[in-house]
This record gives C-alpha cells, structure tokens and sequence, in this order.
C-alpha cells in the first residue's frame, strides 16, 4: 500500500504554495529561535526587536539609519528604540563624530541575545541538514541565493509586511 500524495508531492504544486511554505519555513525558524531565546532569558524580545538589533549592528547607527534599515519613519525606529531601551538592550549614546546626532548602541544584554540568536539559528540549521540531509540542505540555500537578487538580505521585514 502507498501513501497518499501531498499536496505538491510528486506533481508541480499551485504557484502560490511556493511563497507559503517559505513563509512557513521562515515563521517556523523564528518561532523556534523565540522560543529558545526566552528560556535562556530573553522572554521579551519579539521578531520586530531582533531585526532592529541587528539594524543597530555592533557599531551602532542612529534612527535614521535604523529605520532606513527597517523601512519604517525614524519615528517608528524611535518607539522600537525606546522599547529596546525599556527592555536593557540598546542605549543612545552621542555620536563621537557629531554632537547633534545619538547613536543607538546595543548593551551588553542586546549582545548576549545577538549571539544567543546566532547559535540558536546554527542549532536548528543543523536540525533542518538532519531532517533533510546537509546536501540537500546546502543545494536549497544555493538555489534559492540563484533566484533572490544579491541584496535581498534587507531586515525591512516588518515594513514590508505592513506596506505603505
């Protein structure tokens, strides 16, 4: 007796299942590395604060920057900011090169969760190579950096997502 064909299994699926499961790829990872953040003590960080940490970078950045990133108003970069402030992750500082601007530094707990996220996101990497095997895992990635344009690593998710 054979199993039942998936949806997608063994035929072309219906364009739009393409984006889906990438999503769902996409939103499974995150969920994953939220869930395992928060047990290593960093409940409060959302997928919105793990992009801006990553806009702020280990250098810093102003709003303006930050929000470009993000593609959202510096205004919304500033709310996103404070929140990150309330929360111990980030700090405005001067800006050693110029006295009107504040710089977005993180502290060291927005360090501690940058790097928890980068071993987090190599654990579960590893459990996709196990899942799928690593050749296939590695032939996915290089497949899809073929048909995404070379500067697609945006962190404007969530402005993306809400649109104008």
């Amino acid at each position: 007796m054979t199993e039942p064909l998936r949806a997608g299994e063994g035929r072309d699926a219906p364009g739009y299942e393409l984006p889906l499961l990438l999503f769902a790829g996409f939103r499974s990872l995150i969920d994953q590395l939220h869930a395992e953040l928060a047990r290593q003590g960093h409940p409060d960080v959302r997928p919105a604060h793990g992009f801006a940490l990553q806009a702020i970078g280990l250098e810093g950045a102003t709003a303006v920057t930050i929000g470009r990133h993000l593609g959202v108003s510096k205004q919304a970069a500033g709310k996103t900011v404070d929140r990150l402030e309330s929360l111990g992750y980030a700090a405005r500082t001067d800006d050693p090169t110029d006295a009107r601007r504040k710089l977005v530094r993180l502290t060291p707990r927005g360090l501690d969760a940058l790097a928890r996220s980068a071993a987090i996101f190599d654990r579960l990497r590893g459990e996709w190579a196990t899942a799928l095997g690593a050749d296939r895992l590695r032939a996915m990635e290089s497949d899809l950096r073929a048909v995404t344009p070379p500067d697609s690593f945006g962190l404007d998710a969530a402005g993306w997502l809400a649109g104008p």
